[in-house]
């Protein structure tokens, strides 16, 4: 099959330059269609993923694992929903950004354009294929996507019925050749190597996997390390509203990159905190892992220095009390990975410098860190969260997806004209 791959890829970018062109009437007719069919044949995408489940069972993957694996009528209808909220987006295609007069009559523009091919390369979490294959049609992307060897089944089922959709509709007369799913580690090695075919890689796992791909090849990369989010409960906190907070954090869906790993206590409200906060994390099954003071006020595991550098995700959560809001600032940035943490403060103030001074890719106030997500955002949903400071910076919609191009429209005009004494002057006067 890599014998193949590398003309597959050469399909892939030719189909790209037709795919460019399409207006988003014509993209949002195969997404309309899309959540149809997917309601249509969800009796083939459970069978599929029964078959994923049975084997990783078999295979004794960590119940972590398997839970992110399950692709159910819950998860169809947040897919839809996701579909849905991506339809209703406007073209992130053909925005003109700015606009500016360099003489009478010359006219630059600077427009929104697709980026082209982008290979992704995702855990195992099935649904994760159809939001980032809706985002790049929606922004008339083609994309190469390669799932966890876990959910190849349900993988396989779904780009099945997205290929069938699109060469049902005849999309922009390449029907589904602007989707190509990978199956294999062999060919993710393989495509690395292919720069000429991929415009950009987005690999979403662990740190150590984010680099590996990073350090083999040389397309432009858009990733992130791993999630150590943190929240930070000042002082003058409310105690309740803070644990309420703190247990979705932590425990809403532990398995993924925006959950709660470290919390960081000021000193101050510790005692009042600590342990009804770990009657109600022992509750919803959740090991604490705390430092020697936190362990004065509460029985917990002791942590070592490794706890405040692991992403868990899982039931675990280690504390460790502060002495001030820059103490746990300096713990965020010297162990924090720059994805998502947050303060728990009534003062917006304090709220306001330790997001200012926190420097991670989502900075939250009083709230769940389980909303540094791009459906929450209002993105559709999101290819992966980005802890890059360039192109890129958190959960990455439609905007991350795109790039744009200069253009200018003149009559005539040369360069020489505004060479030399008593030459042409630039107006550079800003258009709305």
């Amino acid at each position: 099959m890599n014998a193949n791959l590398k003309k597959d890829l050469q399909t892939l970018k030719q189909a790209h330059k037709k795919i460019a062109v399409t207006t988003e009437l014509e993209r949002n007719k195969v997404l309309e269609a899309l959540q149809y069919k997917l309601i249509e044949r969800k009796a083939e995408i459970f069978s599929a993923n029964r078959r994923d489940i049975e084997k990783a069972e078999i295979e004794l993957l960590s119940k972590q694992l398997i839970k992110r694996l399950y692709f159910n009528e819950g998860k169809l209808k947040s897919v839809i929903d996701g579909i849905k909220q991506i339809i209703l987006l406007p073209d992130p295609k053909g925005r003109i950004l700015e606009a500016r007069e360099l003489d009478e009559g010359l006219i630059l523009k600077r427009e929104s354009c697709s980026i082209g091919v982008i290979g992704m390369i995702f855990e195992s979490r099935p649904d994760a294929l159809i939001q980032i294959a809706a985002l790049c049609l929606k922004s008339a992307n083609c994309i190469v996507l390669k799932g966890g060897s876990e959910a190849a089944e349900t993988n396989r089922k779904l780009a099945e019925i997205i290929r069938d959709v699109s060469d049902e509709l005849n999309f922009a007369a390449v029907g589904s050749r602007w989707i190509y799913l990978l199956e294999t580690r062999e060919q993710v090695k393989k495509m690395l190597e292919l720069d000429e075919y991929i415009d950009l890689l987005i690999p979403r796992g662990s740190n150590e996997f984010v680099k590996y791909i990073m350090n083999n090849t040389t397309i432009p990369v858009l990733g992130h390390a791993d999630g150590i989010c943190h929240s930070y409960i000042h002082f003058d906190a409310d105690i309740k509203k803070a644990i309420k907070v703190i247990v979705d954090s932590k425990c809403q869906y532990p398995a993924v990159c925006n959950a709660l790993e470290t919390l960081l206590v000021h000193r101050n409200i510790a005692d009042r905190l600590l342990p009804e906060l770990l009657t109600a994390l022992e509750s919803e099954g959740v090991e604490v892992r705390g430092d020697e003071k936190c362990r004065v006020i509460i029985p917990c595991v002791p942590a070592v220095e490794l706890d405040w550098k692991t992403e868990y995700l899982d039931l675990i959560l280690s504390i460790k009390i502060v002495e001030s809001i820059d103490a746990a600032i300096s713990h965020i940035h010297t162990y924090g990975s720059g994805h998502t943490d947050s303060i728990l403060t009534e003062s917006i103030t304090t709220a306001e410098y330790f997001m200012n001074t926190v420097d991670s890719a989502d900075v939250l106030w009083n709230c769940s860190t389980r909303f540094a997500d791009g459906f929450r955002y209002g993105l559709g949903a999101e290819v992966g969260i980005s802890t890059l400071k360039i192109h890129a910076r958190g959960p990455v919609g439609l905007e991350g997806l795109m790039s744009y191009k200069w253009k200018i429209y003149g009559n005539g005009h040369i360069v020489a004209d505004y060479s030399g004494e008593g030459c042409r002057q630039f107006t550079h006067k800003n258009l709305t």
